[in-house]
């Protein structure tokens, strides 16, 4: 095994723009060669054009994205450039809303829920309400005369190459198109071919995007034309939004390039006539530098990429794009399932057939193809340099997308990255790193004027220009811990890779953190125990005696219930991790004692976990039932998955508890809620219940191309989540011990994978036949001591010499060297 993790690091807090926009490979990624003997199976594929966008196929570099739909005759690629958002840098902190907190925690301990939910909304609401939106960059359309009627019809998507392909025959000639987003070249390249010489004629525009339901975005606009000889170009400005100014400016421009036939443009269309090939590279940018700063030249930006790539041959681009792309994709393999022949005929089924049948028959080989579309979703849509994935990751064609398309914060964000880590994608982690320190930045404020308090906050959502404050209404953001959750993110970065430097960075913002939420911290009146107030369990209303629809001063309309409580399960959970972690980290970098101390005694005094009426994990202090029995979120077992409270081995009865809440809850939500419970089954060693959510996610929570559904909208979370729970059911590491097959299903009960990572630095190798493993590949990339929780005796050699193992409570250890390889076999 081969050590291809390399920590790459970047200013805290700085937009490395050159980086991104450079046209070299990112040295980081090497191709590994894994073992996987399936590679070209890993593909998408169907046999009609997208019938809407929702199922259009994504390709990405981390900051260029396309959703390509694949029709015959008027073929549209929708495009997305990352930092493209309404509105531009803008701070939304309410000065003095601090005042009054003393009245509104007066009032909830006092029981009068209805006083300080209106107190806060007037008083402690960040202005503007809202955020701002995510936008479309616009659409590249071809148009093909005579290609209404087609046969041999094939869509898909490469998940090793991340090249989208159309292909199709008219007539006897076969036709077909190849669309990928090069992060090598910071451009994206459509190719369109045939098998007959001189049989290409068609025309192609630049089409932008514009919202045409708001009134206040006016001041947007894009105009668009052709750029003789062989060109293309859009360019525009970004809308204002509720009083904020637009200022983004923006380009895209193609050009278009062909060994024969004829290439002419007019006034604003591109026409190709009698060519056999044309390849069409296209640029974009904006002029963002940083949440800050919009003092980027987009044009300028457009045309270095275009003059570098202006001779490139499409086969040396494509070529670079996938050794690349692989150097990511490859780091990690897995088959599941030892039916070759079985596997073969399905692979040959279309996606979203396979997906149907996947019902009420196992597929082992369609859950590894869904595992990989999670890994191929992020090394899409967040790469070093570029922006965090949001909702959507980088895909959007609305001017009004669902939930603006931006970063929430109480369960969405911090799912897009729970498969990093494990999966082998440590390095796509610092867009998510760099946001967290850019708004520790802009949190400053809103933690000074809106609480009062010191250290830095930010609440349910965030977009690309970091307001922090609380937004949308009380009811969403009254939620004072969401900054707190990323620092966890932090945390888990260095416990997979130790990167002393980098904790030594991030240290500031954990700390910031950690003073903010001991500031907030006040006494219950009753119990003594230190809560928030106020705060809510993420979008949940308790079932507490008056609450009920009611008509909402902020939003201005009637809403379900409240949501506000106080010292709700899921902020303890939380604040008792990251006072832990921060412990951890301060005392390993030998600072803060007296700051450690107080912090260790004021997690010794936070509300504990309690066990409710129904046998269940409490959501709230007070054993309130809820108003939605099968809410999507779960938030009060925050501690069971992602965080490491509640665990079978260490705390049985939390455990059992936590079941009980998860099957109070049942299977439902939206796509991420499926997502996030095949994590929890996972961790509470529920293989059945993990596979069920995880079927029930796929057939009934997704899109046919896979991607995860949250009502109406495409959202990425669900994707992410999902993949990070799979992996949860083949190891785990949480505990400070390697554990192997945790949750593994019958249906996965013959398998192997390659190249998950665990925390301590390992990477490893598992091969598995009747749900039990066989065999262990591990390296040892920090020299770290090995535990192993087995049932099994261990043999272990290392460059074929024997290793001492120390047998000990079912669990066997050893002392490893940096870089060394291990060999384990498991005997029974």
């Amino acid at each position: 095994m081969k050590n291809h993790r390399t920590t790459l690091r970047l200013s805290i807090g700085l937009v490395i723009f050159l980086f991104v926009y450079a046209a070299v490979p990112v040295a980081s990624a090497q191709n590994v060669g894994s073992t996987q003997s399936n590679w070209s199976d890993l593909k998408l594929w169907y046999n009609e054009p997208a019938p809407e966008w929702n199922q259009a196929l994504p390709v990405g570099n981390g900051r260029l994205g396309a959703m390509v739909l694949g029709e015959t005759a008027a073929e549209r690629i929708q495009l997305n450039e990352e930092t493209f958002w309404a509105g531009g840098p803008y701070d939304p902190t309410q000065i003095g809303g601090a005042e009054a907190l003393p009245e509104i925690q007066r009032l909830l301990f006092a029981g009068e829920v209805d006083k300080a939910h209106d107190l806060f909304g007037r008083k402690m609401m960040g202005k503007p309400y809202e955020q701002m939106k995510y936008q479309s960059l616009g659409d590249f359309w071809m148009f093909f005369p005579g290609h209404e009627e087609v046969t041999d019809y094939r869509r898909e998507l490469d998940l090793d190459q991340a090249i989208s392909t159309v292909s199709y025959t008219v007539d006897g000639v076969r036709f077909k198109r190849e669309v990928f987003s090069s992060a090598v070249d910071q451009a994206i390249v459509v190719r369109v071919s045939a098998n007959q010489p001189g049989a290409l004629t068609f025309s192609a525009e630049l089409h932008g995007a514009r919202n045409q339901q708001h009134s206040n975005y006016g001041t947007g606009y894009f105009w668009w034309e052709g750029v003789p000889p062989n060109g293309l170009k859009i360019w525009g400005k970004s809308d204002d939004y509720l009083g904020i100014e637009g200022k983004l400016r923006y380009e895209a421009r193609l050009i278009a390039q062909s060994d024969d036939g004829e290439i002419e443009v007019d006034y604003k269309t591109l026409h190709v006539r009698g060519a056999t090939s044309v390849t069409f590279k296209l640029a974009a940018a904006t002029n963002f530098v940083n949440y800050k700063d919009v003092s980027g030249d987009q044009e300028a930006r457009v045309e270095k990429v275009l003059s570098a790539i202006a001779d490139r041959s499409f086969e040396e681009m494509k070529a670079d794009h996938v050794a690349e792309h692989q150097g990511w994709f490859r780091r990690v393999s897995m088959e599941l399932g030892n039916d070759q022949k079985t596997d073969d005929l399905l692979a040959d089924m279309p996606t979203d057939e396979r997906i149907k049948r996947f019902k009420e028959k196992s597929d082992p080989g369609l859950a590894a193809l869904y595992y990989q579309f999670g890994r191929y979703l992020l090394i899409a849509s967040s790469r070093p340099g570029t922006e965090a994935a949001n909702l959507q990751g980088i895909w959007n064609d609305m001017a009004n997308p669902w939930w603006d398309s931006k970063y929430t914060v109480n369960i969405n964000l911090p799912m897009n990255y729970w498969l990093a880590e494990s999966g082998n994608l440590s390095e796509l982690t610092e867009p998510l790193t760099r946001l967290i320190s850019e708004v520790s930045e802009a949190g400053v404020s809103v933690a000074r004027e809106h609480w009062g308090a010191d250290g830095w906050v930010l609440h349910q959502n965030t977009d690309i220009w970091r307001a922090t404050a609380p937004m949308d209404g009380p009811s969403w953001g009254a939620w004072p811990v969401g900054g707190a959750w990323l620092t966890t993110h932090l945390w888990e970065h260095y416990l997979y890779t130790e990167d002393e430097a980098y904790l030594k960075e991030v240290y500031p913002v954990m700390k910031g953190a950690v003073l903010f939420i001991s500031d907030i911290l006040v006494e219950h009146p009753d119990t003594g125990w230190l809560v928030t107030a106020p705060s809510n369990s993420p979008e949940n209303f308790p079932a507490r005696p008056g609450n009920g629809r009611f008509f909402d001063e902020v939003t201005g309309g009637y809403l379900k219930a409240r949501t506000m409580a106080i010292g709700p399960t899921m902020d303890m959970e939380i604040i008792r991790e990251v006072f832990q972690n921060f412990a951890a980290a301060a005392n390993h970098l030998g600072v803060d004692a007296e700051l450690v101390k107080t912090v260790s005694d004021q997690r010794s005094r936070l509300a504990p976990i309690q066990i409710g009426k129904h046998g269940q994990i409490q959501e709230w202090i007070v054993d309130w039932d809820e108003i939605e029995p099968d809410h999507r979120h779960i938030s009060h077992l925050w501690g069971l998955f992602p965080g490491s409270q509640i665990t079978p081995e260490d705390t049985p009865v939390n455990a059992a508890a936590a079941a009980r809440t998860i099957g109070r809850r049942s299977t439902g939500g939206c796509g991420w809620s499926y997502g996030h419970k095949v994590g929890f089954w996972a961790r509470l060693k529920n293989a059945d219940s993990a596979l069920h959510e995880f079927r029930a996610h796929l057939t009934d929570s997704s899109l046919p191309n896979m991607f995860s559904l949250c009502g109406r909208a495409l959202q990425v979370d669900g994707n992410f989540g999902t993949t990070a729970g799979m992996t949860e059911m083949l190891m785990q590491s949480h505990r400070g011990e390697l554990v192997f097959l945790p949750a593994v299903p019958e249906e996965w009960s013959n398998g192997s994978v390659q190249g998950l990572r665990s925390r301590g630095g390992f990477e490893i190798d598992l091969k598995w036949s009747d749900g039990k493993p066989d065999s262990a590949l591990i390296q040892s990339d920090l020299g770290n001591r090995l535990i192993i929780r087995s049932d099994s005796r261990l043999r272990v050699t290392s460059s074929g010499q024997n290793v001492k193992v120390d047998n000990a409570d079912g669990r066997s250890s050893f002392e490893t060297r940096k870089g060394a390889t291990y060999q384990i076999e498991f005997i029974d």
